[in-house]
């Protein structure tokens, strides 16, 4: 029998996922081959992507939420064309070295827009990509930014929590460029679905303003028929519910578990080639096929070509490719040492929150492609500053996202906005709460993403809201993260070099853990250098040969200057090292780090616990912090009550020294 060019498509792909995967005997070859119909049907008619220019501005987003079906898109990315996947990636699927990850890992080959494989992260992460395109949207036009965001999600990512908060969040601001389309083949890793959950989906997504469409996942031309329906309707997101079985085309398999996460076994391998009509040994695709795959490539160079003369004539060009290229940076530097300087002399006593908002308010006037936002926080975090709008259904244009009570969904999102491109994305959140942003922070960190997290009320500090509020293990938590710098500044100066440090960064997020009760400021000399990008340095050293080390950080800076005069009186001589940042710290050169910290006895103040302080005090030392969590009661006494004190600090100084 003849098969239409779409089938031939789409039974590449399945043949492709289930050679691979069975050539590294694991993965998960039921999702691509359940929806490689769906995927065929939509390249073939409608995406627009470029493999010879994989980070075309304008390209189309595709999302593979359901990671674990990696192969669908490295089999889509080889038959297109894109120079980096050829053959031998395929045959070496899960293999050191290649790119062909278990799970899509953005920046390990061209095309992956995000990593994916924590369900529930792809489909929120493509709120930020469709947000992003609207609000770009926006700001330069139709001629620059026109394109939709894709995104294949599976039973596994509807059922996460984190999918509530995008999905609300989408069908609010009406993201009408994206569409997702729902795996919807009732299996699960345990089995059926209805040992799980009951959800009626289309319901939720309808609830929360979604356009619902549904089709037969094995039916190109219904398949066809609701993309366009969903293309048609741009004031909503659109879910389409595609009814697909889980590793179409195993005759003896298909619509069961043991698809999902194994190999099928080469006698299934071999029923399925027959039963599909592919008469190729493995790892050969015949030329028709890479001609019709090829066709869709060239068809997205053709339009990136024309985006290309569109984009040149336009009088917005040097404002979009400076955002996109990073430029648009190249003020901040002396606007913030304008501002430290400023600063210096005033010398005002107030919460890093607000020296954060402060802050702020020259980085925003200096970058003008900055993004903030809070997860209902605002008032608290001071994310806001003067002239920034907030972004709605009918205002793309603006620059502040009212995120709600979704600090997971922000986090993801945020990404999103982030890999887009052209935006620089920061949120807020009380610190306490970065457990519940986790798994998108992780992902930000693992992908080298340079967002911001604004998180504030960050210890004991934060008084009578008590212990559920009062983070304790949430830093040392973050610090135990890769490739994410966690500042704590301790007065308003540092405060801006942090963000300073934040917003330069080009691929590595930032948390800022700033306090609710005022500070000093205790940088009164202006230096042009940021000394906070030595992660720490001597803001204070002793008369003389050292005694004693005091390390602090945030808001213990103070109490650890102040154990340094109580012991000066008593003629022990104690520097005072500011640690704002451990990671950057770690950065330095050995002579840097032994000059900071000396040789002598080391206490360390920070109204954490002491876990992630081994290295900056060493074995001669003393820590004054946290041990357990806090309470409900005015700051001051807290800090009475926990020892953490200038007193407490002087007298562990005293006590290593009479040892």
């Amino acid at each position: 029998m003849t098969q239409t060019t779409e089938t031939r498509m789409a039974n590449a792909i399945r043949a492709l996922a289930m050679d691979a995967i069975q050539a590294a005997n694991s993965g998960h070859p039921g999702m691509p081959m359940g929806m490689a119909d769906v995927a065929a049907v939509l390249y073939n008619r409608y995406i627009n992507i470029d493999p010879s220019a994989p980070k075309w501005a304008d390209r189309d987003r595709f999302v593979l939420s359901a990671g674990h079906g990696s192969m669908l898109l490295y089999s889509i990315h080889h038959l297109l064309g894109f120079e980096d996947m050829d053959m031998e990636q395929i045959r070496n699927f899960r293999q050191m070295g290649y790119r062909t990850a278990g799970h899509p890992e953005y920046g390990h080959a061209d095309g992956i827009e995000t990593t994916t494989g924590p369900l529930g992260q792809g489909i929120s992460t493509a709120v930020g990509f469709a947000l992003g395109e609207r609000m770009q949207n926006a700001r330069f036009g139709d001629d620059m930014v026109d394109h939709w965001t894709y995104v294949i999600a599976g039973d596994g990512c509807l059922m996460e929590g984190i999918s509530h908060e995008a999905i609300d969040m989408a069908g609010h601001l009406g993201l009408g460029r994206m569409i997702v389309f729902w795996d919807d083949n009732a299996i699960t890793i345990d089995g059926s679905t209805d040992v799980s959950t009951s959800t009626d989906q289309k319901a939720r997504f309808a609830a929360a303003g979604w356009q619902v469409l549904e089709c037969d996942g094995h039916d190109r031309d219904a398949i066809g028929a609701a993309i366009e329906e969903a293309r048609s309707d741009e004031s909503r997101p659109t879910l389409i519910d595609c009814k697909t079985i889980i590793g179409f085309g195993a005759p003896n398999k298909q619509g069961t578990a043991a698809t999902h996460g194994a190999p099928l076994g080469e006698d299934e391998i071999a029923a399925a080639r027959k039963q599909l009509g592919w008469e190729y040994p493995a790892f050969e695709i015949p030329q028709d096929v890479y001609d019709a795959w090829h066709a869709v490539a060239a068809r997205g160079k053709a339009a990136r070509e024309n985006w290309e003369v569109r984009a040149k004539a336009s009088d917005k060009a040097d404002d979009f490719f400076a955002a996109l290229g990073g430029t648009s940076r190249k003020g901040l530097t002396a606007a913030i040492s304008a501002y430290k300087k400023k600063m210096s002399e005033e010398a005002p006593k107030v919460a890093t929150r607000k020296a954060s908002q402060m802050a702020l308010e020259v980085i925003n006037a200096a970058v003008p492609n900055m993004v903030g936002g809070s997860a209902d926080l605002t008032g608290s975090n001071l994310t806001k500053t003067s002239g920034m709008s907030g972004v709605s259904k009918g205002n793309y244009g603006g620059d502040y996202i009212y995120y709600g009570v979704r600090e997971h969904g922000m986090a993801a999102a945020m990404n999103g906005l982030a890999l887009h491109g052209g935006m620089i994305a920061y949120g807020g959140t009380f610190l306490a709460f970065a457990d519940y942003m986790r798994g998108s922070i992780r992902l930000a960190a693992l992908m080298g993403v340079p967002v911001t997290y604004v998180m504030t009320h960050d210890s004991i500090g934060l008084g009578e809201d008590g212990p559920t509020h009062q983070p304790i293990e949430q830093v040392a938590s973050v610090r135990a993260m890769p490739n994410i710098n966690v500042f704590r500044p301790a007065d308003v100066v540092e405060t801006a070099e942090a963000w300073e440090l934040a917003v330069q960064s080009n691929g590595t997020p930032s948390m800022l853990a700033l306090s609710r009760q005022g500070l000093p400021t205790l940088r009164t000399e202006h230096t042009d250098e940021n000394l906070t990008a030595k992660g720490a340095y001597v803001l204070r050293e002793a008369d003389g040969a050292r005694d004693v080390t005091l390390i602090a950080t945030g808001s213990e800076v103070e109490i650890a200057m102040g154990a340094a005069d109580i012991l000066a009186k008593e003629g022990i001589r104690a520097a005072v090292v500011s640690a704002p940042c451990f990671e950057l710290f770690a950065q330095q050169d050995d002579d840097y780090r032994k000059a900071t910290l000396g040789s002598a006895p080391r206490v360390g103040v920070e109204a954490m616990i002491e876990q992630g302080w081994g290295k900056m005090l060493g074995d001669n030392s003393r820590f004054i912090g946290m041990t357990g969590f806090g309470a409900s009661a005015p700051a001051g006494q807290l800090y009475e009550k926990f020892g953490i004190t200038a007193e407490a600090a002087a007298q562990a100084a005293r006590d290593l020294l009479a040892n």
